[in-house]
């Protein structure tokens, strides 16, 4: 017997997310996470803020922090109007 999973929504939105890691990203990394905005903050934490068209593409930027060995700290998805979206590259 298979078992089904059902999703509630049909498909899944594109949106802007917020990856926080913990140290300060060095600029050579910059291409690696092309169209992400690239904070360094003051706490030492470096946030990456950008659109993310599907989960893949959210798993592969996932991976790509996780290659860097830095702490991932957290993952949110920005509601709109939280960010200047100006900043986001599309």
């Amino acid at each position: 017997m298979s078992e089904k999973h059902t999703s509630t929504q049909d498909h899944y939105e594109p949106g802007i997310y917020e990856i926080r890691i913990k140290g300060h990203l060095d600029d050579k990394w910059a291409d690696r996470f092309e169209g992400l905005t690239i904070t360094l903050e003051e706490d030492g934490d470096t946030l990456l803020t950008g659109p993310v068209i599907d989960q893949a593409a959210l798993h592969g930027l996932l991976k790509k922090v996780r290659d860097l060995g830095m702490p991932l700290v957290s993952v949110c998805p920005v509601e709109p109007g939280q960010t200047d979206i100006s900043d986001v590259k599309w």
